[in-house]
C-alpha cells in the first residue's frame, strides 16, 4: 500500500480516488494535486513510482491542511464557538443541529436515540 501524507491509501484503486482517502482531500483537491504533480489520475496507486509519490507528499505537506492537523483545527473552532457562548456554540454544546435544521420531526442523527417521555400523549384523567 502506498503511503501518502501519513495515510495508507488502497493500492488497487485509481489514484484520483485513492488520494481521497486522506481526511481533508476531496475530489477537487485530489484532481488539483495530481495535475500539479503530473500524475495520471487513472493510474492505479500501486503503479505510481516512488518519485511521484514523494512529489505528491511534498505538495500536500506544503499546501494542504490534512488529517490530524485539520481535525485539531475543526475542534478548536468548535471550542471557540462554545467559549464565546455563541448560538452555534450552544447548539454544539446541546448536541442539536447547528445549521438551522428542524428538530421537531427529524434530527435523530444529532439528538440520538428517542427518549420516551411518560404521560406526554394519552387520555387525561377524568375529574
Amino acid at each position: 500500500m502506498p503511503r501518502i501524507a501519513g495515510v495508507d491509501v488502497p493500492d488497487n484503486k485509481k489514484m484520483l480516488f485513492a488520494i481521497q482517502y486522506i481526511h481533508g482531500i476531496g475530489p477537487h483537491f485530489a484532481k488539483a494535486i495530481l495535475e500539479e504533480a503530473g500524475v495520471n489520475g487513472d493510474m492505479r496507486a500501486r503503479d505510481v513510482p516512488e518519485t511521484q509519490l514523494a512529489q505528491i507528499n511534498a505538495i500536500i505537506d506544503a499546501n494542504y491542511l490534512v488529517e490530524g492537523a485539520l481535525r485539531r483545527q475543526v475542534q478548536q473552532n468548535i471550542q471557540r464557538l462554545k467559549d464565546i457562548r455563541s448560538y452555534r456554540g450552544e447548539r454544539h454544546r446541546k448536541g442539536l443541529p447547528v445549521r438551522g435544521q428542524r428538530t421537531q420531526s427529524n434530527a435523530r442523527t444529532r439528538k440520538g436515540k428517542k427518549k420516551t417521555v411518560a404521560g406526554k400523549k394519552g387520555v387525561k384523567a377524568k375529574a
